[in-house]
């Protein structure tokens, strides 16, 4: 798609107020393939203050209205799944297969979810002799990421319309195209005027003026734990409601009764999938120290199979940062299998699937996010030494548990101080609730649970 050179903003795209630009570089060849205008402040300012005409309005519209725009969005979305893939793989770098799946595929159905829930939701209910109503917060600001660009959009833009919410939106600088044809696919659904807008810009000038605007009633971010921190005491200072989708460590823990080769094979696969740029990730593997090489060398053999397979990471500094974990990793004294900090190509930013093993709970590697293509094996003596390796970082957003017994994994899978496990495989929900424990992050995306953060309750008594 040809970039828009403004903001959409007030239902119409409009000049920014400065005249710096952002670069958008395709990873994959390291070319330019756009540029979009670097928000201000006042940028946001204007964006917001549309937010806040609109909402009094689309607040009252009914929620059968805002489902049927929702279904619009559905439609326009569907209609336009390729030109989304192709602007994906742009951009982000994802194999155009993968982008056609999931990053233009997946926001459909979370779409549609909405359209159904803004419909069939209890806004209203009767609790004894009081009338308790879920009211819209106001306007929200939505801050997403790279990773998964139109998905994280809608995962956030869908139940806030949807709760009659209006919304700034501020995507991640790398991936703005993407943002723009969803504010294309908005005007096309018949979204009224002001109710979603957009400001592209650097998050330290336009994500940080979003979160501190004081007109600005709830803030939505989606990225690094060390954002969300600062995101959180800005909005704590003026008792602001937050949702933060934060960092991830996941465990992937294989108990002794599982299938060893099918429970190593989607394991690598979930860690390969979008070039390991996945918050949720399983990055430990965690086995049974009797059957721990075994592990490895299924582990390794699968993961040279991704070579060519997968696409680069987003951009220079994630390359640096990948291989900068791999070099601690070696440092530290765990071995490679597969892969390595080489790079495998001579353009683009790749980084070759690796997996280590001989990790040990307290490295590195082991307790910080790397956002690569990079799997840690480590061992267990028993259930116990499992669980404590697996809760034991300050992060808790997923995991997977796999087991002979469904039962067996279930037990163990309540066990952990995570907020999504998958048993033997479980396949994704657009319903489930998504979030985490710990410094994963606050509150709950998708479903009923994901449109309640965009809600505030209000009780009369007769």
């Amino acid at each position: 798609m040809k970039a828009h050179d403004g903001m959409y903003i007030d239902g119409a795209w409009r000049p920014a107020a400065g005249r710096d630009t952002i670069d958008v570089v395709n990873p994959a060849d390291e070319q330019v393939i756009g540029q979009v205008p670097a928000g201000t402040v006042e940028d946001v300012d204007a964006a917001v203050r549309a937010a806040c005409a609109a909402f009094p309005g689309w607040a009252a519209t009914a929620p059968v209205e805002r489902a049927a725009r929702l279904t619009a969005l559905r439609d326009v979305l569907a209609a336009r799944k390729d030109e989304i893939a192709e602007t994906v793989t742009a951009e982000l770098g994802s194999p155009l297969a993968f982008s056609q799946t999931v990053h233009a595929g997946v926001p459909v159905l979370v779409a549609g979810s909405y359209a159904e829930l803004a419909a069939t939701y209890a806004f209203e209910e009767k609790v004894g002799n009081s009338t308790v109503y879920q009211e819209p917060v106001g306007v929200v600001g939505a801050i997403t990421p790279w990773n998964y660009p139109l998905h994280q959009i809608v995962a956030k833009v869908a139940p806030a319309l949807a709760a009659g919410c209006t919304v700034v939106l501020k995507p991640a600088e790398d991936t703005p195209l993407t943002a723009q044809l969803f504010a294309e696919a908005v005007a096309e659904a018949g979204v009224p005027a002001g109710v979603f807008n957009l400001v592209t810009g650097l998050g330290p000038v336009a994500g940080q003026a979003l979160a501190e605007h004081p007109d600005v009633d709830l803030v939505s971010f989606t990225g690094s734990t060390a954002v969300g921190r600062r995101i959180g005491a800005t909005a704590g200072a003026a008792v602001k409601r937050v949702a933060l989708e934060l960092g991830g460590k996941s465990a992937n823990v294989i108990l002794p009764s599982a299938d060893l080769a099918k429970a190593v094979n989607v394991g690598v696969a979930n860690v390969m999938s979008n070039s390991g740029q996945t918050c949720s990730a399983w990055t430990r593997m965690l086995v049974p120290a009797a059957r721990y090489d075994e592990a490895v060398e299924l582990a390794a053999t699968a993961a040279a199979k991704y070579g060519d397979r997968i696409g680069p990471v987003v951009n220079a500094k994630q390359q640096a940062r990948v291989r900068g974990y791999i070099e601690k990793g070696v440092a530290e004294g765990a071995r490679i299998v597969a892969g390595g900090p080489e790079s495998p190509r001579e353009q683009g930013y790749f980084v070759s699937p690796t997996v280590f093993a001989d990790v040990t709970p307290q490295m590195t590697i082991a307790q910080e996010e790397i956002f690569g293509p990079v799997l840690t094996i480590l061992r267990y003596e028993d259930e116990e030494d499992a669980l404590r390796i697996a809760n034991g970082t300050v992060y808790g957003l997923a995991g997977a548990v796999w087991a002979g017994e469904e039962s067996e994994a279930v037990a163990f899978a309540r066990r952990l101080d995570t907020g999504q496990v998958d048993i033997n495989g479980g396949r994704f929900n657009p319903l489930a609730p998504f979030g985490g424990y710990k410094q994963s992050g606050v509150g709950r995306e998708l479903g009923t649970h994901g449109l309640s953060e965009y809600l505030q309750t209000k009780s009369l008594q007769f």
